[in-house]
Protein backbone atom coordinates (compact mmCIF):
# COMPACT_ATOMS: atom_id res chain seq x y z
CA UNK A 1 0.00 0.00 0.00
CA UNK A 2 2.80 2.09 0.72
CA UNK A 3 4.20 1.83 -2.80
CA UNK A 4 1.06 2.07 -4.25
CA UNK A 5 0.44 5.58 -2.22
CA UNK A 6 4.62 6.87 -3.20
CA UNK A 7 3.95 6.05 -6.47
CA UNK A 8 0.47 7.90 -6.81
CA UNK A 9 2.63 10.81 -5.14
CA UNK A 10 5.84 10.75 -7.25
CA UNK A 11 3.17 10.53 -10.32
CA UNK A 12 1.54 13.47 -9.09
CA UNK A 13 4.73 15.75 -8.78
CA UNK A 14 6.13 14.91 -12.39
CA UNK A 15 2.75 15.85 -13.90
CA UNK A 16 2.82 18.65 -11.63
CA UNK A 17 6.25 19.66 -12.67
CA UNK A 18 5.65 19.33 -16.50
CA UNK A 19 2.90 21.66 -16.09
CA UNK A 20 4.67 24.04 -14.62
CA UNK A 21 7.34 23.85 -16.32
CA UNK A 22 4.89 24.58 -20.16
CA UNK A 23 3.55 27.63 -17.95
CA UNK A 24 6.85 29.11 -16.96
CA UNK A 25 8.27 28.69 -20.30
CA UNK A 26 5.54 30.88 -21.82
CA UNK A 27 6.16 33.26 -19.07
CA UNK A 28 9.90 33.21 -20.54
CA UNK A 29 8.99 34.48 -23.94
CA UNK A 30 10.53 37.43 -24.05
CA UNK A 31 13.92 36.16 -22.06
CA UNK A 32 14.13 34.42 -25.12
CA UNK A 33 12.96 36.91 -27.66
CA UNK A 34 15.12 39.88 -26.07
CA UNK A 35 18.20 37.94 -26.99
CA UNK A 36 17.88 37.91 -30.41
CA UNK A 37 21.60 39.41 -32.28
CA UNK A 38 20.43 41.66 -35.80
CA UNK A 39 22.62 43.89 -37.43
CA UNK A 40 21.51 47.18 -39.60
CA UNK A 41 22.43 46.99 -43.38
CA UNK A 42 21.57 49.34 -45.88
CA UNK A 43 18.54 50.60 -43.87
CA UNK A 44 17.36 47.73 -42.67
CA UNK A 45 17.27 45.72 -39.30
CA UNK A 46 18.06 41.86 -40.40
CA UNK A 47 17.72 39.49 -37.31
CA UNK A 48 20.03 36.42 -36.46
CA UNK A 49 17.47 33.86 -35.19
CA UNK A 50 18.86 31.08 -33.38
CA UNK A 51 17.79 27.19 -32.23
CA UNK A 52 16.14 28.55 -29.64
CA UNK A 53 14.29 30.99 -31.52
CA UNK A 54 13.60 28.63 -34.14
CA UNK A 55 12.28 26.22 -31.59
CA UNK A 56 9.03 29.05 -31.05
CA UNK A 57 8.42 29.10 -34.61
CA UNK A 58 4.56 28.01 -35.45
CA UNK A 59 4.07 27.33 -31.75
CA UNK A 60 1.35 29.02 -29.97
CA UNK A 61 2.70 31.09 -27.24
CA UNK A 62 1.45 33.24 -24.57
CA UNK A 63 2.86 36.66 -23.58
CA UNK A 64 2.31 39.97 -22.25
CA UNK A 65 3.37 43.19 -23.25
CA UNK A 66 1.89 46.79 -23.76
CA UNK A 67 -0.80 47.61 -26.48
CA UNK A 68 0.70 50.29 -29.51
CA UNK A 69 -2.11 50.92 -32.06
CA UNK A 70 -1.31 52.24 -35.28
CA UNK A 71 -4.47 54.08 -35.47
CA UNK A 72 -6.60 56.05 -32.93
CA UNK A 73 -9.49 53.74 -32.91
CA UNK A 74 -10.90 51.81 -29.79
CA UNK A 75 -10.31 48.81 -30.53
CA UNK A 76 -7.72 47.09 -32.86
CA UNK A 77 -7.29 43.41 -34.57
CA UNK A 78 -3.16 45.26 -35.92
CA UNK A 79 -1.28 46.83 -32.99
CA UNK A 80 2.29 46.19 -32.11
CA UNK A 81 3.03 44.82 -28.21
CA UNK A 82 6.04 45.79 -26.35
CA UNK A 83 7.78 44.16 -23.42
CA UNK A 84 8.46 47.79 -22.59
CA UNK A 85 5.98 50.42 -22.05
CA UNK A 86 6.02 53.60 -24.23
CA UNK A 87 8.06 55.70 -22.75
CA UNK A 88 11.31 53.25 -23.60
CA UNK A 89 9.39 51.14 -26.34
CA UNK A 90 11.61 50.54 -29.97
CA UNK A 91 9.35 53.33 -31.32
CA UNK A 92 9.66 56.01 -28.64
CA UNK A 93 12.70 55.72 -26.75
CA UNK A 94 15.99 53.51 -26.67
CA UNK A 95 14.82 49.56 -27.10
CA UNK A 96 15.56 47.39 -30.19
CA UNK A 97 13.33 45.83 -32.57
CA UNK A 98 13.72 42.51 -30.78
CA UNK A 99 11.31 44.31 -27.91
CA UNK A 100 8.37 44.76 -30.45
CA UNK A 101 5.68 41.76 -31.95
CA UNK A 102 3.38 42.46 -34.31
CA UNK A 103 0.31 40.85 -33.33
CA UNK A 104 -2.75 40.46 -35.47
CA UNK A 105 -6.09 39.23 -33.43
CA UNK A 106 -9.02 36.68 -34.46
CA UNK A 107 -11.25 39.47 -32.81
CA UNK A 108 -10.33 43.18 -32.08
CA UNK A 109 -8.94 43.91 -28.78
CA UNK A 110 -10.00 47.27 -26.67
CA UNK A 111 -6.88 49.94 -26.49
CA UNK A 112 -5.30 49.99 -23.17
CA UNK A 113 -2.33 51.23 -21.45
CA UNK A 114 -2.23 48.62 -19.09
CA UNK A 115 -0.12 45.15 -20.21
CA UNK A 116 -2.46 42.62 -21.51
CA UNK A 117 -1.86 39.13 -22.29
CA UNK A 118 -2.11 37.50 -25.51
CA UNK A 119 -2.03 33.83 -26.89
CA UNK A 120 -1.73 33.10 -30.25
CA UNK A 121 1.34 31.40 -33.20
CA UNK A 122 4.40 32.99 -33.12
CA UNK A 123 5.73 33.40 -35.95
CA UNK A 124 9.71 34.59 -37.06
CA UNK A 125 10.38 37.37 -39.75
CA UNK A 126 13.82 36.78 -41.25
CA UNK A 127 13.61 38.14 -44.07
CA UNK A 128 11.13 40.91 -44.86
CA UNK A 129 12.28 43.99 -43.42
CA UNK A 130 9.02 46.00 -43.81
CA UNK A 131 7.87 44.01 -40.78
CA UNK A 132 8.77 42.83 -37.03
CA UNK A 133 10.91 40.03 -36.32
CA UNK A 134 8.10 38.64 -34.75
CA UNK A 135 4.42 37.75 -35.59
CA UNK A 136 2.15 36.71 -33.58
CA UNK A 137 -1.21 35.21 -35.59
CA UNK A 138 -4.53 34.52 -34.78
CA UNK A 139 -4.16 36.48 -31.23
CA UNK A 140 -6.90 36.24 -28.60
CA UNK A 141 -7.00 38.29 -25.14
CA UNK A 142 -6.41 35.98 -22.04
CA UNK A 143 -8.56 37.79 -19.20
Amino acid sequence: MHFKTSFITLLSLVLFTSFVGVTSFNNDIWKILLKVKYHFKDNKYIPKFEAKHKALDRKTVTISGYMYPLDEAKEHQYFMLSYYPIKVCFFCGGAGPESIIEVNTRKPIKFTSKKITLTGQLRLNPDDPDRMFFILLNARQNR
